[in-house]
């Protein structure tokens, strides 16, 4: 944290970060000394991407902003809740050639137009992680596994 940048606290309520489709996800953020930064609104997001080969996807299940220029809506050095129910899908998925990831991230966005986030990662559902056998030649066949 540099000295002209705000102390940023977003949480899960749950230290494990491993939830089931159909659960509520609930976490708080604040932001502490954030005044006199030049600071003009705040973004909080539950969202899933993918990465890895090709194009990558995004996805925002919650989307919550709160402006504060030209005056505060809000307090946001004081704890700001979240609650989100968690849908079916996309799980959260370790593949050779693409990886679903899911976070909350916060965004802190600045008079000027620079930015600042903070994110915090978790898993939905239990999909197990890709297994695969080389082929040799930089391939993998999917859903095999390595023989002893």
């Amino acid at each position: 944290m540099r000295a002209n940048e705000p102390d940023i606290d977003l949480r899960l309520d749950r230290s494990k970060r491993e939830f089931e489709p159909g659960e509520l996800l609930t976490g708080s953020f604040r932001v502490l000394r954030w005044q006199n930064l030049g600071l003009s609104a705040v973004e909080l997001s539950v969202l899933w991407h993918t990465a890895g080969k090709g194009d990558e996807d995004i996805g925002v299940l919650h989307f919550f902003r709160v402006p504060l220029e030209p005056v505060p809506e809000t307090d946001i050095a004081n704890p700001q809740l979240f609650k989100v129910k968690l849908p079916a899908s996309p799980l959260s998925y370790d593949g050779f050639i693409v990886k679903v990831r899911w976070l909350v991230r916060l965004r802190l966005f600045y008079l000027g137009g620079r930015e600042q986030a903070c994110e915090v990662a978790f898993r939905l559902g239990s999909v197990p992680t890709a297994q695969g056998l080389s082929t040799g030649d930089g391939a993998v066949a999917i859903g095999e596994t390595a023989q002893p």
